[in-house]
């Protein structure tokens, strides 16, 4: 099937492009303007004291929030609040507020029911502003962004600020585009050849765009995140690029060994891309796994994310061979002018990336001179002459493995040694939502929290509602004796009294408490607990009133505990489908046993170095965040990715290696041929993609940031002391029971070849595509 398949797709090239045209015409275009994206922003609360709190919130007292998004105005004044012009002012602003569209509601501290709006010496107060509950993460912002320009100014002494993360300022990351430079520069050193380094990144690029176009008429079938196109670009920039780079290598390999153009992709398909072909399907399978947390915008991330893994891999089987039938022996031609416009247009992605306009665009008018010239200017016009290729067993990767492999237990204990240090700080992982506190120092959100914990203390950027549905209107009575208990918690600053929707006939009331501690402190997470468990059930026993502790910190803590009790039960499903599959592509036990416990302990790893920063603090001048906890989400997430990515190499590196054993029969040679021919592709594709991840800690966002270092770390760590170091060092160790089934379990077990077929071309003896020794010295 791959050997038609990528024949087909070179000899109709035409055909497959204009497949894939019409693909993105009708579905990103076409599909865009006609039927749209239905994103949303809502996260599902899972059923729980603040999912049934917010109910009451919803039905009785809609007029304050609900469980929609919501920001607020926060202002201050030496004057104090109650100045004629502050007063006037503010107020003229609320109202000016109050009529944008999607603001459902405006609670001014100068309202009847602001009076807790406002501090004690009354220089310090605030304003809810409450959003319509389909507002996305987009349209919030300009609403923030509104608000902002509406501030009042020239009144002396007047402070204002927009607080809340839903009116927070919020840019889509550009800084992947700086990865996409340097992929530009690590390829054309890997394949020493411009045509040749634009194919991979091409495909990508056009995989990631009908991809992502997908994604969005996805949305309206099943709910999926907002930022689940940033992440869709992440993941399919990455394997994008990984699928493509693996099969113009097998490609390459083919022609330096005396293959035809046509030949050389038949059997780069046949070989590389069933390889891609199941590393494809085990991302997939990691991704889809995120069904199982049982949250609807959960599944819909990762049902977006793996349907644009799928369309990358598919572009790869398809796009690039019919690509590679455009070039054929043009691969291996570079052009003074090609290079030197490839490094001016890797410089403008770069002026982009770092947020500099002029620099991109005197790169890019660079970049068009260059090409513009090339065609009169005879020393663009020449070619870059490139060593021949090296023989495999006398490249660098060679020697390496069997060092390696002489010592074998020394590159075990020396390579989990450093493994296990790295991972010790996930023993002490927090799992929770970091708050505004956390935002950049600049930012209007920072500053409106500073000013609420200036004003009324850390604990009212997060306060907690005790909302409470009455059996009958006599029951309203008691709810004194509840107030009361609650202002005598220990962690709790105020409650306020009990607030209800009628006060002719209440039939639900709503308590206000402020903690003493802030919003991602463990002691606020220990107050919602013992006033879940023992204040609240205690003062409302046998008084008719039901009351539920809710609020958005409360919600926070009930999501949080909820991903806790199934991130375990995701991972192991995962795991267990991946090493399924594992086992029946290698017709092995140990060789999938070892590959899934390597791959866990690369992620602890990687967790371990995200708990070190970004919940310990340590380097957080360097990275420019401060302590709090790990998002909930982030650990599920990471891992996904990472697992998909590293399987990727792991099944890259292992059917060359599983290909060069059932050649030769030789355990030993076997393992150092695969490295060899696989190292210099895996520690690119690898390079690219750390590049890509760590771009993201340029961002401001924190999230974006330790998802960004969480990547990169985990594919740095993947790729070498993994793929370099524990993997030749532990089959060394084995040898031939690298390869052991049990017979009857080889017999029930359904067959599925990534090696190729038998007869397949071998290039051990041949080449190691390495000219890049010199393009650096030309």
């Amino acid at each position: 099937m791959f050997a038609r398949l990528g024949r087909w797709s070179f000899q109709h090239r035409w055909a497959a492009v204009g497949a894939w045209v019409a693909a993105f015409v009708v579905i990103t275009i076409g599909g865009g303007s006609l039927v749209g994206a239905a994103f949303s922003s809502q996260m599902e609360i899972p059923e729980s004291d603040s999912a049934s709190g917010f109910d009451i919130l919803d039905t009785y007292f809609a007029d304050r929030g609900g469980s929609g998004l919501s920001g607020s105005v926060v202002f201050q004044s030496a004057s104090g609040v109650d100045d004629p012009a502050v007063k006037a002012a503010m107020e003229s602003l609320l109202a000016e507020v109050s009529e944008i569209p999607q603001v459902t509601g405006v609670i001014s501290p100068y309202s009847e029911f602001g009076g807790q709006q406002v501090n004690p010496d009354r220089t310090v107060a605030y304003a809810t502003v409450n959003l319509d509950p389909e507002v996305d993460e987009m349209e919030s912002t300009k609403i923030g962004a509104t608000i902002v320009e509406a501030l009042p100014t020239g009144i002396d002494g007047l402070r204002v600020e927009v607080g809340g993360a839903a009116l927070g300022e919020f840019e889509p990351p550009e800084s992947e585009l700086i990865g996409l430079a340097f992929a530009v520069v690590v390829l054309i050193v890997a394949f020493g050849s411009v045509l040749a380094m634009s194919l991979p990144i091409g495909v990508a690029l056009a995989g990631l765009g009908v991809g992502l176009g997908g994604v969005a008429l996805i949305s309206n079938l099943v709910t999926v995140p907002d930022f689940a196109t940033t992440l869709g670009a992440m993941i399919g920039l990455g394997v994008g690029i990984d699928y493509a780079l693996f099969i113009v290598t097998r490609y390459r390999e083919g022609t330096h060994a005396g293959l035809s153009p046509e030949e050389a992709t038949v059997t780069a398909m046949d070989t590389a891309g069933r390889a891609v072909l199941f590393a494809g399907i085990t991302v997939v399978i990691s991704l889809l796994g995120m069904l199982l947390i049982g949250l609807e915008f959960v599944a819909g991330l990762g049902i977006a994310s793996a349907a644009t893994v799928m369309v990358t891999m598919v572009a790869s089987l398809t796009l690039l061979p019919a690509l590679l039938g455009f070039a054929q022996e043009r691969v291996e031609i570079t052009r003074w002018r090609g290079l030197i416009t490839a490094g001016f247009v890797a410089l403008a992605m770069l002026g982009v990336g770092i947020k500099q306009p002029k620099l991109a665009l005197a790169a890019l008018v660079a970049a068009v001179v260059v090409v513009l010239a090339g065609f009169a200017v005879a020393p663009l016009k020449r070619q870059v002459n490139h060593r021949p290729p090296k023989p495999i067993r006398e490249s660098f990767w060679y020697r390496w493995s069997h060092l390696i492999q002489a010592h074998p237990w020394r590159s075990v204990v020396a390579g989990s040694a450093i493994l296990a240090v790295l991972a010790a700080p996930v023993l002490g992982l927090r799992l929770g939502f970091s708050d505004e506190g956390n935002f950049p120092e600049d930012t209007t959100t920072r500053r409106a929290y500073d000013l609420l914990a200036e004003g009324f203390g850390p604990g009212f950027n997060g306060p907690l509602m005790v909302a409470i549905k009455l059996d009958s209107p006599d029951a309203a009575a008691s709810l004194a004796g509840l107030t009361t208990a609650l202002q005598g918690t220990e962690g709790v600053q105020f409650a306020s009294p009990a607030f209800p929707n009628n006060p002719a006939a209440p039939e639900a009331a709503l308590i206000q408490v402020i903690p003493t501690s802030a919003p991602q402190d463990e002691a606020t997470d220990l107050l919602i607990e013992r006033l879940r468990n023992d204040v609240v059930p205690q003062a409302t026993v046998d008084t008719g009133a039901t009351a539920y502790v809710t609020g958005f910190t409360a919600a926070s803590v009930d999501f949080t505990r909820y991903l806790g009790q199934r991130i375990l039960v995701f991972f192991a499903v995962v795991l267990a489908l991946s090493f399924l599959l594992l086992m029946m592509v290698f017709r092995s036990l140990l060789v999938p046993l070892k590959a899934v416990l390597m791959n866990v302990i690369s992620i602890a790893a990687a967790y371990g170095v995200v708990v070190a920063i970004f919940q310990w603090g340590w380097l957080s001048n360097i990275f420019g965040v401060e302590p709090a906890p790990i998002e909930p989400f982030i650990p599920m997430m990471m891992f996904a990715i990472v697992f998909g990515l590293s399987m990727d190499y792991e099944v890259f590196l292992l059917s060359r290696v599983k290909e060069e054993y059932d050649r030769t029969g030789d355990a030993v040679n076997s393992v150092a041929d695969g490295l060899a021919a696989t190292a210099r592709v895996i520690t690119a594709a690898a390079a690219i993609m750390v590049v890509v991840f760590g771009s993201f800690l340029l961002e401001e966002n924190r999230v974006v940031k330790l998802f960004g270092l969480g990547l990169a770390v985990a594919v740095f760590l993947d790729a070498t002391l993994i793929r370099m170091l524990l993997v030749p060092a532990t089959m060394e160790l084995l040898g031939a029971k690298n390869w052991w089934l049990p017979a009857w379990l080889d017999r029930i077990l359904p067959r599925l070849n990534v090696e190729g077929p038998a007869h397949a071309v071998h290039t051990t003896e041949v080449a190691d595509t390495e000219p890049t020794d010199d393009l650096v010295s030309v």
